[in-house]
């Protein structure tokens, strides 16, 4: 049985400066004392309990994750994806960081983007070109925004 197997992080992790946790919490005080301003005091609640939860998860530090790709599916971690619930690919080899784009069948969480740290990109995509659908995708623009703010 054909398999690839490679560790790398979660995610991109960038530090962050003191500046950019002054600029969140400038920004979510600000729209919190409008909200409050408007008799929306719901609203403010939202928004600093959701801006709070934002700035942990931007701390943390990615974890390492094994990432295996055989003829039954593609394993992240802890989790399967059985090729039946993927419904085409895109290895991305012109950015700086190689990564494979899984388009799921799922509506929820469409793209899984698993960067290639440790493994030949044409291998994985000779593997996955016998499974599934090969098909040019892009990172989604939230992504891209993500990682333009710094998360």
């Amino acid at each position: 049985m054909e398999k690839i197997t490679w560790h790398t992080v979660e995610y991109l992790h960038h530090e962050k400066t003191t500046d950019w946790y002054w600029m969140v919490a400038i920004i979510t005080i600000s729209i919190a004392i409008i909200s409050i301003i408007l008799n929306n005091v719901i609203f403010a609640l939202l928004i600093m309990i959701s801006s709070f939860t934002l700035t942990l998860f931007a701390s943390k530090k990615p974890e390492i994750i094994k990432i295996d790709i055989d003829n039954i599916g593609v394993d992240v971690g802890s989790t399967h994806y059985p090729y039946v619930h993927l419904d085409s690919f895109w290895v991305e080899t012109r950015e700086p960081i190689h990564k494979v784009i899984l388009k799921s069948k799922k509506v929820f969480m469409p793209f899984l983007i698993i960067l290639i740290e440790d493994a030949d990109p044409k291998e994985i995509k000779g593997l996955l070109r016998k499974h599934v659908r090969e098909e040019e995708h892009t990172e989604p623009f939230l992504e891209k925004l993500l990682v333009y703010l710094g998360f």
